[in-house]
């Protein structure tokens, strides 16, 4: 769960309009029924009038509006100023550590930071540096580097405590890592906002908006199911499917190519494989799903199945709608799904769903589409 700041912090934060705060909290107006990012210019209110919300799924929720003038659900992935500066810096020199005197020095309060990353890459500040560093050491292990080289190359002034916090990273001593995987986590930018991707030697594993509850659950899950260790830094299939997603989001990329791994139970896996068969700018039921993995009484547990995948977009569990041709449920949010199958159907033709109201759920336009699914004939209305 989200850990809001003080209260008094956040009063502070959105009186003097600091734009560092945005992503960190929402806040919504009582007197107005909107709701804004701290950095808004709009006439600010009395205290009193304001209520404090984690993500703007939580303010919608609440009854609020978004704001015309912020627009804080137009967030286009983009990160504060001062975090991608710190991000540049670790990019830059994953080896070197980063102090808390280093970063008051760049104007970021340490405080600020660890709860800034906690959110979006699911461990504080400091764990992510030391993640990246020791994720760099295990790159070069694996390239047959020695390994006294790499621990001072990596700030360590002894090979004993290298060996510590590698071993309670990874598992095990790095003399015994030259075939040790792991899985590199990134963050990729969007109009939906930040997303949380990850990614081994066969494939992506991960993607999840970063405001998602189930984030953390989601991590543990991989780290699980994979056995290795999870720490952030760059790869070339992240590096592909952050181009993918970019040219899907432009209209151009109607089909993903960048290899998945997605293990589960073998029920789960038959639902993932299935929403992988949903035709681009289409929609389907659970009870479509359930009968197309051989389960026609399972309209449940393939809902559960759904709701557990953890690579969205790529693996459309957003094209799947009720029964009713209702939205159903998204962990993403309903915004979002709406905003998925809009962008899907304005290149194809189709008509688009209604706007989503706090405290609604939306109705897909009424059209009939076929389309044979899984050896199933669907209709979806």
């Amino acid at each position: 769960m989200k850990v809001l700041p003080y209260r008094a912090e956040m009063e502070r934060a959105f009186l003097n309009g600091d734009a560092a705060y945005d992503g960190i909290f929402f806040t919504g107006v009582k007197t107005t029924g909107i709701f804004c990012r701290p950095s808004c210019s709009a006439k600010k209110p009395l205290p009193e009038n304001v209520e404090f919300f984690a993500t703007a799924r939580q303010a919608l929720f609440g009854g609020y509006r978004p704001c015309k003038r912020c627009r804080p659900m137009d967030r286009n992935g983009q990160a504060p100023e001062w975090v991608e500066q710190l991000v540049a810096r670790v990019d830059a020199a994953p080896t070197e550590r980063v102090t808390d005197a280093d970063l008051r020095e760049m104007g970021v309060d340490p405080a600020r930071a660890r709860r800034y990353f906690l959110k979006h890459h699911g461990m504080t500040f400091n764990a992510f540096c030391r993640s990246r560093r020791l994720g760099d050491a295990l790159k070069q292990i694996r390239q047959g580097a020695d390994l006294d080289d790499v621990a001072l190359d990596h700030g360590y002034e002894s090979n004993s405590g290298f060996r510590e916090a590698f071993a309670k990273l990874f598992g095990r001593a790095p003399g015994r890592s030259r075939t040790t995987d792991c899985i590199v986590i990134s963050w990729i930018e969007s109009p939906l906002g930040p997303l949380l991707a990850g990614a081994n030697a066969k494939g992506i594993c991960l993607l999840e908006f970063t405001d998602r509850r189930m984030l953390e659950a989601q991590l543990k899950t991989v780290e699980r199911r994979f056995g290795c260790a999870i720490v952030p830094g760059r790869h070339e299939l992240l590096d592909r499917l952050k181009d993918e997603l970019t040219r899907y989001f432009a209209g151009s990329v109607k089909k993903f190519t960048v290899p998945l791994i997605f293990p589960g139970t073998p029920f789960q896996q038959r639902v993932w494989e299935a929403l992988l068969r949903i035709p681009y700018a289409e929609t389907c039921s659970y009870e479509d799903i359930a009968r197309a993995v051989g389960s026609p009484d399972a309209v449940r547990a393939v809902g559960r199945a759904n709701g557990m995948n953890r690579i969205a977009i790529v693996i459309p569990c957003h094209r799947v709608v009720n029964k009713s041709g209702q939205l159903g449920g998204y962990g993403g949010g309903l915004w979002r799904k709406q905003f998925l199958l809009n962008l899907e159907r304005k290149g194809s033709g189709k008509p688009l769903v209604d706007a989503i109201r706090p405290g609604e759920i939306a109705r897909p336009a009424t059209r009939q589409t076929a389309f044979a699914f899984g050896g199933v004939k669907s209709s979806i209305t």
